[in-house]
């Protein structure tokens, strides 16, 4: 009896570890994180700058991967907010705090795992920036990297030429204009919240995490200045030429497009048709740069310029603006090149490496774009990337020669 008991226990054994077998799951191997980046876009003195809109686009990135996350994909989000606590006697005192959470897909749920926080976090230091690309790595390691950028933004131009022009009182920046309709600096309203893109590259340099794509949600960040300076710690560029609207890129429509085989035409299509489809000001431009393409544009932009003459004002009044400043700061890099350079066979040279690192297939724009300064402007002309190479502009003249991209062509 003793031994037929003994049988029927190992049988049932044997049955549970088939059927333990049977149902495990391998888990699934980390394929690629994403890093949703938004620092403060305010001042100190009160104002919340585009918060609203970065919860909005966090809400909308949510609802874009509750039932679509491709497996092996996480979604990490810094998120810098202003934080007032209350002491003794009741006086107040107010610092900044950013979080790092990530929002977890499961079972048409999403939910949001608090990782860690960094109260008064300097995000205009390399050191900073590296510090939390490292805890980013060391909380969701993956062979692949992506960073979406969500700020304010004025391209290249550094934020302490912008801070010495608002000083002398020449010009407003365009989130200083009342009553218009509100867009999106790399960082804040003022230069101690604005970071500079080359101190992006380095940060991204010292954590050791080269980026698949870096998606710039951000007004004037497709240009070629800041496309170069980033082309060592980057694969992709994604970024408007010109002023986004703040509700930002369309998150519910891009989410899943941004994870997994990432589908750069598709984002492009999404942003384009949610922008043509906007009741009020329709206006959008959205381009991909390919960064490894960069050096082969630089080497002919080179010898264009050795073989070229400055434009005439005539000449330059011609050349697809697309900013709202007066004078113009970004100029469209391939109508710019299409007067400067008389030379037909360089210039066609250069417009074929220019569909190499921006290629037709992955720019969209609307008849028209939007600029807090001046409104609606026509768009006659559309390479989806900038220059500031010919700008008169106080901004950019005496900085320009600054960048690597003037360093590489002059």
């Amino acid at each position: 009896m003793m031994k037929r008991l003994l049988a029927l226990l190992l049988s049932a054994l044997v049955l549970v570890a088939c059927d333990d077998k049977n149902t495990y799951e391998e888990p699934v191997a980390p394929r690629q994180t994403l890093l949703m980046y938004f620092p403060w876009s305010g001042n100190d003195s009160g104002s919340t700058g585009l918060l609203s809109h970065f919860l909005t686009n966090i809400d909308d990135m949510e609802e874009a991967i509750r039932y679509n996350a491709p497996e092996g994909c996480r979604v990490l989000v810094y998120l810098v907010e202003r934080k007032v606590e209350t002491g003794i006697g009741g006086a107040t005192n107010t610092y900044f705090e950013g979080s790092l959470q990530e929002l977890k897909a499961r079972g048409g749920k999403v939910e949001r795992v608090q990782l860690t926080s960094y109260r008064d976090p300097d995000m205009t230091e390399a050191e900073q920036i590296a510090r939390l690309l490292k805890d980013v790595q060391a909380y969701a390691p993956a062979p692949r990297y992506a960073m979406t950028i969500g700020c304010h933004g004025m391209g290249w131009i550094p934020a302490t030429a912008t801070k010495a022009v608002s000083r002398e009182g020449a010009e407003r920046e365009y989130w200083e204009y009342e009553g218009a309709e509100q867009t999106r600096w790399f960082g804040g309203m003022t230069a101690e919240f604005q970071t500079e893109i080359p101190t992006l590259a380095e940060a991204i340099r010292r954590a050791g995490m080269k980026m698949e794509y870096i998606l710039f949600d951000d007004c004037y960040m497709s240009s070629v200045e800041v496309a170069y300076e980033l082309k060592d710690v980057t694969d992709y560029l994604i970024g408007s030429t010109s002023e986004i609207m703040a509700e930002g890129f369309p998150y519910t429509e891009i989410g899943a497009l941004l994870l997994g085989e990432v589908d750069y035409e598709g984002i492009c299509e999404s942003f384009y048709q949610y922008y043509m489809e906007r009741n009020s000001y329709p206006c959008g431009t959205v381009a991909v740069t390919v960064c490894s393409e960069l050096e082969a544009l630089a080497e002919v932009m080179k010898r264009i310029n050795a073989a070229s003459e400055e434009l005439t004002a005539s000449e330059l009044s011609q050349v697809q603006v697309l900013d709202g400043y007066d004078p113009c700061r970004f100029y469209d890099l391939g109508d710019y090149v299409n007067f400067y350079c008389k030379d037909a066979a360089l210039r066609g040279e250069f417009e074929r490496q220019l569909e190499r690192a921006v290629p037709a297939a992955f720019r969209r724009h609307t008849p028209t774009f939007y600029s807090m300064t001046s409104g609606e402007t026509d768009i006659n002309a559309f390479s989806g990337i900038t220059t500031s190479d010919p700008s008169l502009s106080p901004l950019v003249v005496d900085v320009k020669g600054s960048t690597a991209w003037w360093k590489a062509t002059h």
